[in-house]
Parts: C-alpha cells; sequence; structure tokens
C-alpha cells in the first residue's frame, strides 16, 4: 500500500480520473424501436399483434454482467483489467449474501491475476519514493515492499468485505444510483465509504468499512512494518490512505458501467 496523504492525489493521477469521468456521455434510457410496417399482399387478414408496452415506461439499459442474478455478484472489471466483483450495476434490492459468499467473493478479488502486476506497480512506486526506508533499496527491499502492499490490500479486503460486514451483517456489495447529474452521483460514489446497506436492505453507517480499514491498518502497521514504523501516527496514516483511496474507487464504480458501455457501442 502506497502510504501518502489521503487527501491528496498526484496531479497526474487527477487528471486521469477528470479525462475518464467526463468521457462518461449522459445516461438516457432507450428508446423502443418503431414498429415494423405491415407486409403488402395479405388482403382483410388481420395481423397479429405484439403485447402492449406499458405507456410511460423506458425500456432500461441491459446489465453488462448477468451473474448476479445466480450468485449475488458479478464479474465486472474496472479498465477491463482490476477485479471489482462487488459493484452492482443497478440499485435494485438482492438477496443478502451468506458468510461463505462474503468470503468467496472477496478471496476471488484478493488472488485475482491482475493482482500480481498491480501490486507490483504500487511496491514500485515506494521504492521510487523510499517509502519504508528501514526495508532497504534493491531487490531485496522491493520484496519486502511487494509482500507489504499485498498484505495490507489483503487483510483490508477480507476485514472490511467479509469479516465485519458477517459479524454485523452488513452488506460489501456496491449498488450504483445509475442517474442524474455529474456532480450528485460523484458525491453518491464518495459518500458510500460511510454509507451502506445492511443485509435487511436499509442504509446504515458503515461500520465495516471505517472501522475494519482502522483494525487492518493496525495489525499491518504493529506486526510487519519495519519496527521504526510502528507508531501511531504511521498507523493512522495507513487508515486515512485506505480510506481515501476507497472512496475515490466509489466514484469510479458509479461511472465505469457507463465507460464501459460507451467504448463497447464504439
Amino acid at each position: 500500500m502506497v502510504r501518502r496523504n489521503p487527501c491528496l492525489l498526484p496531479p497526474h493521477h487527477a487528471l486521469i480520473l477528470a479525462a475518464l469521468i467526463l468521457a462518461v456521455p449522459p445516461v438516457r434510457g432507450q428508446q423502443p424501436a418503431p414498429p415494423a410496417a405491415p407486409p403488402q399482399g395479405q388482403g382483410e387478414q388481420p395481423l397479429p399483434k405484439s403485447p402492449p408496452t406499458p405507456s410511460g415506461q423506458e425500456e432500461k439499459p441491459k446489465s453488462l454482467d448477468t451473474s448476479k442474478e445466480q450468485t449475488g455478484t458479478s464479474n465486472e472489471r474496472l479498465f477491463w483489467v482490476i477485479p471489482d466483483f462487488l459493484l452492482i450495476e443497478d440499485a435494485r434490492p438482492l438477496p443478502p449474501l451468506s458468510t461463505g459468499a462474503k468470503f468467496k467473493v472477496v478471496a476471488r478479488n484478493s488472488f485475482d491475476y491482475a493482482q500480481i502486476p498491480l501490486i507490483g506497480l504500487i511496491a514500485g512506486i515506494g521504492q521510487a519514493e523510499n517509502d519504508e526506508p528501514g526495508y532497504g533499496q534493491g531487490a531485496a527491499g522491493y520484496g519486502k515492499r511487494y509482500g507489504l502492499a499485498f498484505a495490507d490490500r489483503t487483510i483490508q479486503s477480507f476485514m472490511t468485505g467479509a469479516i465485519l460486514p458477517s459479524i454485523l451483517r452488513q452488506d460489501p456489495r456496491y449498488y450504483r444510483l445509475g442517474q442524474g447529474g455529474f456532480w450528485r452521483r460523484t458525491a453518491y460514489g464518495a459518500s458510500r465509504i460511510v454509507i451502506c446497506r445492511g443485509d435487511s436492505g436499509r442504509a446504515q453507517f458503515d461500520y465495516s468499512e471505517v472501522f475494519g480499514s482502522a483494525l487492518s491498518s493496525g495489525i499491518s502497521v504493529y506486526t510487519y512494518h519495519p519496527r521504526g514504523e510502528r507508531t501511531v501516527g504511521k498507523s493512522l496514516n495507513v487508515w486515512g490512505t485506505q480510506i481515501g483511496f476507497d472512496s475515490l474507487a466509489g466514484v469510479f464504480n458509479e461511472f465505469w458501467p457507463d465507460i464501459h458501455r460507451h467504448f463497447s457501442k464504439k
């Protein structure tokens, strides 16, 4: 896990985020296709009519992934690579995930093949910035940073997506708003860091995310971080970084299906 001020994003990261989100076309309902012209030359024989469509309703865009109908999760990947199997494209309530299902989907996310280069990138950035200087440089230092990043991400994912949600009966899935203006949807995505659904389907404070991130940061800092880094300040820094990245992930979750659909049409 990259250690940096959670409130500040590097300029090039901010530009990439803005470009991706602004590329999303406005969300519009799809208009039903006009009826075909009746065939000629059939005299007065009446033609069969299709069932009428309820007035005032528009056809909703089809979900990019139908696996949620059977599993309650998805096969979504941000930027076609990064696993995001807790992303649910519509806000329609689904049956609650069992404890086993919560652990299973988090394991799918954490041990997916795409995590190998992603964690390598995080470790490389930490190496370049000499984060955790007690690890030193060279191949040995990079290997330690790689293990650190993998452990941080995995512990935090299980704590916020499986362990506490199972104990507190909270739903770790992200349900998109999918409609409204850009700023409304952005605020909704960022707010999911503190608001979630319970297994009952009702909105509630996201204890699993807030306290799960705090617990995972304390575990990581006071167990396998270099001894010189085992401080309360370091733990709070890690906690804030995790909350900041998860807030940003909520915004990406909100807009990604629109981006995906936009480029798929082209």
